[in-house]
């Protein structure tokens, strides 16, 4: 059960990124594809529950990886 619902919450982000570089796109002007928006479509479609997780479970994501990485780096000079 816990592994359906964490890929919904990939699944999720990787519609949210999808939209959002297609909601960037539709405002330059520029022509949508056809999956973009199918993308469009179904991000709005989603509740504003699943929208809230998939966002916080992406800036949870890149603030741990900056961090890791952040500690990664300044680990090193602080060594040396």
């Amino acid at each position: 059960m816990m592994t359906d619902e964490t890929a919904e919450i990939f699944d999720d982000v990787y519609l949210g990124l999808h939209a959002g570089a297609a909601t960037r796109k539709q405002r330059r002007g520029e022509h949508l594809t056809p999956e973009e928006r199918e993308a469009l479509g179904r991000w709005d479609r989603l509740s504003a529950r699943r929208k809230t997780v998939a966002i916080s479970a992406f800036a949870l994501a890149t603030f741990g990886l900056g961090i890791v990485v952040g500690g990664l780096i300044f680990g090193r000079l602080r060594r040396a």
